[in-house]
This record gives structure tokens, C-alpha cells and sequence, in this order.
């Protein structure tokens, strides 16, 4: 699940908007509230906000003067627009994003970076270099939060149903990673086993 943080002060647009992406179920969950975890600011108007949220993650702005479509780092989007093209622009944005140099996921007490293969304990420090199919899996069980993620569905997604692949494979990679990451220690929890599936610990 990718979230999204919408600052508007125009509830009438706010509340229309989150409704409509939501309803289009395209992966995104959208907060009106500053929250720590976040992978997308979407400011409605107000230029001086963008300066009050992570400038690391991809910034959106909406706003009715065309003139600030030249606003450096910032996706500008001059209302009124399509909602199908802010789907797409995020999609590709939090893509690119996620694999770029200063991309990365937060969650619980970790942050992934995808393009460096790291991941990062926030209350240690410590710093683990994963594999790419580790950094998959995790990434996979991000965008799925908070629902469940099956066995067959990482095969079908980080597999790709290849011939030499099982549940057994999918087992044993989620055992490797949590010893690898959680090191035993109960509060270092990565990822948790429910009902025959696997759930990120955000």
C-alpha cells in the first residue's frame, strides 16, 4: 500500500479527491493528517507547506495559477485536471522513486532502500545488505498492507511461477530474511505469519 499525505485547507476538494482515488483501488491510501510514515505529498495551493514535509519523498502540487508550473523538483498539476492523469503520474513517480538513488520505504522501525539493496534498522543503526529477491518480497508485502499477502501470491509475484519455485522457496527466503534482519530479537520484528500468509509489520 502506498501512502499519501494530502494537506488542503478546502475540505470540499480533499475529501472529493481522496474518495476518488480510493474508490479507484489502485494501491493508494490517503491521510489528511501529518503522520511520520509517508511516500507521496500531494499540497493543495498552499506553495509554503511543501517546505514542512520530507523534501526526499516526490512531491505533488495542485494549484490554479499556471505560473507555478515551472516550480523546480515538484510535480505541478494546474486544476482542473484528470484524475487518470494523477493516477498515472503517481504510479510512475513512486516507481521511479523507489528505485532511484534517495528512494525508500519506511516502516515499523526500518527503511528500505531498493536501488542500494539496504536495509536499515532506525533505533540501531545497523545497516543489512539484502538480496534482490528479498528487497522484492518486502517491497511486495509494503504495497499489500494492510492485507495479507499468500504464499502463491509471491510466487506469482516475485517468482513469476518459475519451475523451480514452491511454497517451500517462499518459506525459506521469509526464514532467511527475518534471521537476517530481526536477529532473533522479538521487538525487531519484520514480517509476521498470519493465516497461512505473510504481513509487513508497519
Amino acid at each position: 500500500m502506498t501512502n499519501i499525505l494530502l494537506l488542503s485547507s478546502n475540505d470540499f476538494f480533499a475529501n472529493d479527491l481522496c474518495e476518488q482515488i480510493e474508490r479507484m483501488n489502485e494501491g493508494f491510501s490517503v491521510v489528511r493528517h501529518q503522520v511520520d510514515n509517508f511516500d507521496i505529498a500531494l499540497i493543495d495551493e498552499d506553495v509554503s507547506l511543501l517546505k514542512t514535509v520530507d523534501a526526499k519523498v516526490p512531491l505533488f502540487l495542485f494549484t490554479s495559477d499556471e505560473k507555478m508550473s515551472t516550480l523546480e523538483n515538484v510535480h505541478v498539476f494546474v486544476k482542473p485536471f484528470r484524475l487518470a492523469e494523477l493516477l498515472d503520474s503517481l504510479h510512475s513517480c513512486i516507481s521511479r522513486f523507489e528505485n532511484s538513488a534517495e528512494g525508500f520505504l519506511r516502516f515499523g522501525t526500518y527503511e528500505l532502500q531498493p536501488a542500494a539493496k539496504d536495509i536499515i534498522n532506525l533505533k540501531t543503526g545497523e545497516s543489512i545488505k539484502l538480496t534482490e529477491k528479498e528487497v522484492a518480497i518486502i517491497k511486495h508485502l509494503y504495497k499489500a498492507s494492510p492485507n495479507i499477502t499468500s504464499k502463491n501470491e509471491l510466487l506469482q509475484e516475485v517468482w513469476g511461477y518459475s519451475p523451480e519455485a514452491s511454497t517451500h522457496t517462499i518459506e525459506t527466503h521469509i526464514y532467511r530474511l527475518r534471521q537476517k534482519v530481526e536477529h532473533g530479537d522479538d521487538s525487531a520484528q519484520l514480517i509476521m505469519t498470519e493465516d497461512g500468509g505473510y504481513l509487513l509489520n508497519i
